[in-house]
């Protein structure tokens, strides 16, 4: 349950950043070829990476990168109602994961930008690929919860899930 508050705390926290940063995006156009560059290859060190170092700056610049671009919106939805309880920092890893995956498919989709069904599966893609390589490091960190929708994912049944879960969110 602490787990759980810990990632609606970083969801509202997120939420107001980027609301607060809109003042930001009056003042400048939209993105360049090479911020959205720069953001995939930051995007993707800290997917390769996402515990390491440059972890907590890698997050930092692309979520400032997107509050403060007028062209392009990550949008946030509570896919996962419960998330793991092992390692404290298993919780903000998953959440991240969600986000930056969600961040580099509205990038690299320019065409997509208005299929958040999309948006969120490509977000529970990335977070479950980051829950395997935290298991594969540690495996008191299986959540059986995440190991269902693992294989949801394996057998083809995420998306339906993501649909359902996905409902309750306003576009």
């Amino acid at each position: 349950m602490l787990r759980l508050h810990a990632a609606a705390v970083a969801a509202v926290i997120l939420f107001f950043f980027v609301q607060s940063s809109s003042i930001a995006q009056d003042h400048r156009g939209p993105s360049t070829a090479d911020e959205r560059r720069q953001a995939l290859e930051t995007i993707h060190a800290w997917q390769a990476d996402p515990l390491g170092p440059q972890a907590k700056n890698e997050f930092g610049w692309v979520l400032k990168f997107f509050a403060d671009v007028p062209d392009m919106t990550v949008h946030v939805c509570t896919i996962f109602d419960k998330l793991p309880k092992g390692d404290k920092k298993d919780s903000s890893t998953i959440f991240g994961a969600e986000f930056m995956a969600q961040a580099a498919f509205v990038i690299e989709n320019p065409d997509r930008r208005e299929d958040q069904l999309a948006e969120y599966e490509a977000g529970a893609e990335g977070a479950l690929r980051v829950y395997e390589s935290l298991v594969k490091a540690n495996e008191k960190d299986r959540q059986p919860y995440l190991d269902d929708l693992v294989q949801r994912r394996d057998s083809g049944t995420l998306e339906q899930f993501m649909k359902e879960r996905s409902a309750s969110c306003t576009k």
